[in-house]
């Protein structure tokens, strides 16, 4: 009993892969912790004691108020719309099943370029308003993007395919004996949505919805050039304008606090996933077809949303292109640097994903420690991130110039992305075949041999669409590349910042536009495989 007793208490045998593992994981999370622990020892003293007295409360209390409303409006526009699309048929279906995912290219500053420009008392939609009804300006309300409304509404346009993927699928899981079951019952359409559909579906929605709040959570772009304070703006404020890292990254905990609780939801709600559907006759349920008239108002809905979140504001970004000409500002080398980076980040987060992915499947402490990180380094801002690498940098003694600097930042984009590849890695590990694993180990191979041989080759179809989502993040990551870049190495997304914060729109939108150019391909790439997945999954 007592040799059961001490061997239950034993530490985790530290072999090859545990220790290369926990390195990786050192990787990942050293800048968190290190902007963490710098909140926690320092940022005191007088200019932290005005900001508590003047300006903690008013960042805090919009934060929040932008997550609530992001995440109302985000369910307003995904819900239905995933509904609609997985369970029935109306004039366009087809269309908008993958459509409705083409606003996760482009970034939320994007957006907001758009928008700020398309709204304005000058912009095309007030200047058609008052050209159809004879009002002058002053005649009438119209919704002002430079606010907490109008923030929420671009971040929920940006944002909102991530709830309706999750929800999408888990409405096309929906198992045919419930709703059979409910149908018999006598549940009216509307019924069965509320009481039985949204319900199951619920804890799916709930993870895509956490997923798009820390996002939101996250964004400094588009709320920076809107105008609303929120604590990202408050930490580059007090780290750029006051010169007060310390301050800046107590800050950065409450952001922290804020990403890791919305990561915690997410959490929760994916470990409540799948347990609903108990019927032993499991089968998707047949779309119903709507008749004409709410066939049209649905394909009508779907057309709203995806001409708000995607179309009117990309449209306008091509149009103001067009008429100013294409060829404004110095692109090549942003764009050329922006691919550098992208590159260089992507492979340092590929092979993180990788390593972590690998250890994962050797023992449960590798597993634990190699997620734990890569989870913390997700939930962390960019701009949190970018502060804990300025930190090792000024302890380290090297300056925010020339290579250390590029060193650095792509070291950041690896910690911050590293989650988002090792996700379609894993998924890829997981198809591998018990069989063949077993076959090798039977013909006496041993686990290494078994990993290069066997498991690896079968992750590599996992590969590109790792590298894929990794170089499209990247390529769009704002606040670290403003904050670490050295001088006049601008990417696109630091110089269509830089343009539109100098209303200097037309020149802006060359920039976004490339940015949105490039998250086209694979967005769409998922969509249609996701499509032609759901139509094998209802044809078997």
């Amino acid at each position: 009993m007592q040799a059961i007793r001490a061997s239950s208490f034993q530490l985790p045998r530290l072999n090859p892969v545990a220790l290369i593992t926990l390195a990786a994981a050192c990787l990942i999370g050293a800048p968190v912790a290190f902007a963490l622990f710098t909140g926690v020892i320092g940022g005191g003293g007088d200019a932290w004691m005005h900001i508590v007295s003047t300006q903690l409360l008013g960042y805090t209390m919009t934060t929040l108020a932008v997550i609530v409303l992001t995440a109302a409006l985000i369910l307003l526009f995904a819900v239905p719309t995933a509904w609609f699309v997985s369970l029935n048929e109306f004039p366009g279906r087809g269309f908008f099943e993958w459509a409705l995912i083409l606003p996760l290219a482009a970034p939320g500053y994007v957006l907001a370029y758009a928008w700020a420009d398309a709204a304005d008392v000058a912009g095309p939609i007030q200047s058609l308003l008052r050209d159809i009804t004879g009002l002058s300006a002053r005649d009438y309300w119209f919704p002002n993007v430079y606010s907490v409304p109008g923030l929420s509404f671009v971040m929920a346009s940006a944002l909102f395919p991530y709830a309706y993927l999750t929800a999408r699928a888990a409405f096309s899981n929906l198992s045919l004996c419930t709703m059979e079951a409910a149908r018999s019952l006598g549940a009216s359409p509307r019924r069965l949505f509320l009481q039985v559909a949204l319900p199951a579906a619920r804890p799916a929605i709930f993870a895509g919805l956490a997923l798009a709040l820390m996002e939101t959570a996250a964004d400094y772009g588009a709320a920076s050039y809107l105008g609303v304070q929120t604590l990202s703006v408050g930490i580059f404020r007090a780290w750029h304008s006051f010169s007060e890292p310390a301050v800046a990254a107590r800050l950065a905990v409450l952001l922290i606090l804020i990403a890791f609780g919305l990561q915690f939801i997410e959490r929760i709600a994916r470990g409540r996933g799948g347990i609903q559907q108990t019927a032993t006759r499991w089968r998707t349920p047949r779309r119903q077809k709507l008749g004409a008239l709410s066939g049209w108002a649905v394909a009508i809905g779907c057309s709203l949303v995806l001409l708000l979140s995607f179309v009117i504001p990309v449209t306008r970004l091509i149009w103001v292109s067009a008429e100013t000409g294409l060829g404004q500002g110095q692109i090549l080398r942003p764009f050329f640097n922006s691919l550098t980076l992208a590159l260089a980040g992507s492979a340092a987060a590929f092979v993180l994903a990788l390593t972590i992915t690998i250890g994962a499947r050797q023992n449960r402490f590798s597993q634990f420690i190699g997620r734990f990180a890569a989870g913390a380094g997700y939930a962390a801002p960019g701009i949190v991130l970018a502060l804990g690498a300025l930190f090792i940098l000024s302890w380290t003694g090297f300056s925010v110039a020339g290579p250390a600097a590029l060193i650095f930042l792509v070291w950041i984009y690896a910690s911050r992305f590293t989650a988002a590849g090792a996700e379609p890695l894993n998924a890829a590990f997981s198809r591998a075949p018990a069989s063949l694993g077993n076959a090798a180990r039977s013909l006496g191979a041993s686990r290494f041999q078994r990993l290069v041989r066997v498991e690896l080759p079968v992750a590599m179809s996992g590969a590109s669409a790792a590298a894929i989502i990794l170089f499209v993040e990247m390529l769009k990551e704002l606040p670290a590349t403003l904050m670490l870049r050295p001088f006049n190495w601008d990417t696109l997304a630091v110089q269509a910042f830089a343009y539109a914060s100098d209303e200097r729109l037309a020149a802006a939108t060359l920039p976004s536009l490339l940015i949105t150019a490039a998250g086209l391909g694979p967005v769409v790439l998922l969509s249609l495989q996701l499509t032609r997945a759901g139509q094998s999954r209802a044809a078997g």
